[in-house]
């Protein structure tokens, strides 16, 4: 009887789990949010332009594309653009590549080296550090490169500093082992990148992580009741969900 009540309850409550799973947490009495998706099991892709070749740049324009009984159960901007928002390095969406992967050094977050590669596979997804991305060559069927790295097998980027007083809100995404996890994360207060990446290593354990943007920084997490507006956009990363999963 217990058994069948608690059955009950559980088929009851919202599926959240079956898209994404975000929730608010503090770390050094910092806030941030972390939403969690598991590659194997949700549709995670990349979004730039539309079907007319215009670039999208909110969440809501991104909902207008997909069909009808899907929706956006989650999304981040994810890599820096130019001011037409094209995007600055490595683009590939859908298996075509917009943008060739930049090497060198450059001006700006992006030119602090080493940046990275956020590969995107069917039940895959993995941050590569540039020059190992430019080595292994991995095929993706989406990918976005931004920078700098903020985890790196395991240590923090060698240019962070424990002092730095340089706080901004930023956002960025880690990934597990076996490629199989990602955590996107963005600061709710201002951080520095040592204390930003931290987090990746100390709390979420992920071994390679990489910054996304800063002032920009966006978030779209209708489970907890939150769709950042304002600022427009390049590249996006979301999770394309049934509506049903999401609203149950």
């Amino acid at each position: 009887m217990i058994r069948a009540a608690l059955c009950l309850i559980l088929f009851s409550l919202p599926q959240w789990a079956q898209a994404v799973t975000c929730s608010d947490q503090t770390h050094e009495g910092r806030s941030l949010t972390v939403c969690t998706a598991d590659a194997t099991q949700e549709n995670l892709r990349l979004f730039l332009r539309g079907s007319d070749g215009a670039i999208l740049g909110q969440f809501r324009d991104i909902e207008r594309t997909l069909e009808d009984g899907k929706t956006l159960a989650f999304g981040m901007n994810a890599g820096m653009y130019h001011a037409d928002r094209s995007p600055v390095g490595h683009y590939v969406e859908g298996g075509t590549e917009e943008m060739r992967l930049l090497t060198s050094g450059s001006k700006g977050n992006f030119g602090l080296l080493p940046n990275g590669v956020l590969c995107l596979n069917d039940g895959s997804i993995r941050v590569y550090e540039t020059l190992d991305f430019q080595k292994q060559a991995p095929t993706c069927r989406d990918a976005t490169q931004s920078g700098p790295m903020l985890v790196i097998d395991g240590d923090l980027h060698p240019r962070f500093l424990p002092d730095s007083s340089s706080r901004f809100l930023r956002n960025g995404v880690g990934t597990s082992p076996d490629g199989k996890t990602a955590h996107f994360v963005i600061s709710n207060q201002p951080v520095t990148f040592h204390e930003f990446g931290r987090f990746f290593r100390d709390v979420l354990k992920t071994p390679n992580a990489l910054y996304f943007d800063g002032k920009i920084s966006r978030l779209h997490a209708p489970q907890l009741d939150r769709s950042d507006g304002g600022f427009w956009m390049g590249p996006i990363i979301g999770v394309i969900a049934p509506k049903s999963s999401v609203t149950e």
